[in-house]
């Protein structure tokens, strides 16, 4: 299955993560998606300015970061009209049923927990751009 994509030609994916070894990770997982522009940002505040200057279609977002968690930066992502319909997936270690309750409270779309699976990463943000293209 490939990606739909928006009228520039490129998928634009933002990586979030204040951990330098996930975020490259993360960067080495993407290279299954040639089709999509990486950005990357290391805390909530920088990620806030990128959806703010280039908004992507979908953001890979960890929960544990200092200053302001994902928990926040996706509550205002989502709050924001010109930016609620980016697709949010928080990325995190925490595993705990409140955990994934204040994700879906704060708007996300989706959850996955770390270590993750690379193959099922690249199947869940296929399957949700995919689903968001088809409206």
């Amino acid at each position: 299955m490939s990606i739909s994509k928006p009228s520039d030609g490129a998928v634009r994916i933002l990586l979030v993560d204040d951990n330098p070894q996930n975020l490259e990770l993360l960067e080495v997982y993407m290279e299954a998606l040639p089709e999509a522009e990486v950005m990357t940002a290391t805390n909530g505040q920088e990620a806030m300015e990128k959806v703010a200057a280039s908004p992507p279609d979908l953001i890979l977002l960890d929960i544990m970061m200092p200053k302001t968690s994902g928990f926040e930066v996706c509550k205002r992502i989502k709050a924001d009209p010109k930016t609620r319909d980016i697709i949010v997936v928080m990325v995190t270690a925490l595993s705990e049923t409140g955990d994934v309750e204040r994700a879906a409270e704060c708007g996300a779309d989706d959850y996955v927990t770390k270590p993750l699976d690379r193959k099922a990463l690249i199947e869940l943000i296929r399957g949700l751009l995919a689903a968001r293209a088809r409206g």
